[in-house]
């Protein structure tokens, strides 16, 4: 079986979720003696597809360009990977992000994953938001098979999409294997002595930043014993460094940091506990990273969370600060709560893998064709 992933989202993002389930999905493909699988990004922008080696149809990583040249360079690379996938003639194309433009090679079946629907249940919040929504409907009702990371997702595929119920199959992500507890090495040059509870990823709208914010500053215990660390997403912005003035918080206690995966798994591993107040999530990485790392899990109660987290987590209601201020602090000042999320945290952990998504995305392909 001959299997193609587009160019798409590797022309979107430097890094990224979406591309690296696609890496670590055709990383595991690759492995199958029978499979001939091949990420076709003639010219893109991706730095996880560095760990493809052997993987790759063709491909050169591209610095970053005036938008002028951006879009050249996009539309380029879309008719050189037409080219190539026509000429490889896959049995399956796998697209991996949303668009209206309509291009099968003959006798390819098409496969879409779709992750969430931010931009559909928050429209608000994104100035553009109708163009990836319009996009999506329209890659996912011609696709042959759509497949949805959570089962949180797969009822909002229908909804907002309308596709079939029989047109569309979850299989779960996973978390990376740098992040298991006995693969993390220390960084000396990572120094951090104050106890800290830890955030990771984009900080803005409905992930929920200000709320943790505002209910970690309703506690004058935790105000008092613990920092806040924020992986990712980049420097506080001036919006943020003054709500942290406004809420009574010292500006060295919300720290920003940033770097590689290995910095972020000793976060993880280092962190008294991970607080995840997202609003909402297609399926949310960033748990089963902590859980794999030996850290208590603190989560929003809402969307595909507690199919992810499962028994592994304490929740609460991520518009409500006081539920929120309660369950860290129930977490935070009590040991043996902290013992029993990590070892649920690591049972729950072991039922994701890249394996276990492979295969089974590997089912649906075979059921196609």
């Amino acid at each position: 079986m001959k299997i193609s992933f587009d160019q798409q989202v590797f022309l979107l993002q430097e890094y990224g979720g979406i591309s690296r389930y696609f890496c670590s999905l055709a990383k595991e493909l690759n492995q199958k003696s029978d499979l001939d699988t091949r990420v076709i990004a003639p010219l893109h922008f991706n730095r996880n597809l560095s760990t493809l080696k052997g993987v790759l149809g063709a491909g050169c990583l591209m610095p970053k360009l005036h938008p002028k040249l951006m879009r050249i360079a996009m539309e380029t690379s879309k008719y050189a990977a037409r080219y190539a996938i026509k000429k490889f003639a896959p049995d399956i194309l796998h697209e991996t992000y949303f668009t209206c433009d309509d291009y099968q090679p003959n006798g390819t079946k098409r496969v879409l994953t779709v992750y969430d629907f931010i931009h559909e249940r928050y429209a608000d919040l994104f100035e553009h938001s109708h163009m990836t929504s319009g996009p999506k409907k329209a890659a996912a009702l011609r696709a042959d098979h759509v497949i949805s990371i959570s089962e949180s997702t797969r009822r909002d595929l229908i909804e907002y999409c309308g596709v079939p119920e029989d047109k569309i199959s979850v299989t779960y992500l996973a978390a990376d294997e740098c992040f298991r507890l006995e693969n993390i090495v220390s960084d000396p040059e990572l120094k951090i002595t104050a106890p800290y509870v830890l955030f990771v990823g984009s900080r803005g709208g409905y992930k929920n930043f200000e709320g943790l914010v505002q209910a970690f500053s309703c506690s004058s215990r935790l105000k008092a014993d613990f920092d806040i660390i924020c992986f990712g997403g980049g420097p506080l912005n001036k919006k943020e460094i003054n709500l942290i003035s406004e809420c009574g918080l010292r500006s060295d206690q919300v720290i920003h940091i940033g770097g590689a995966d290995s910095i972020l798994a000793q976060l993880y591993r280092d962190a008294a506990a991970f607080v995840y107040p997202s609003m909402y999530e297609g399926f949310g990485i960033p748990p089963l990273e902590a859980m794999a790392a030996g850290c208590p899990v603190v989560s929003s109660n809402t969307s595909s969370l507690p199919e992810v987290v499962g028994q592994a987590g304490e929740y609460f209601d991520p518009n409500n600060s006081e539920t929120m201020k309660e369950a860290m602090e129930h977490v935070l000042y009590s040991e043996t709560r902290r013992k029993e999320l990590i070892t649920l945290g690591h049972r729950q952990e072991a039922k994701f893998s890249w394996e276990k998504c492979a295969n089974e995305t590997l089912t649906i392909y075979r059921n196609l064709i």
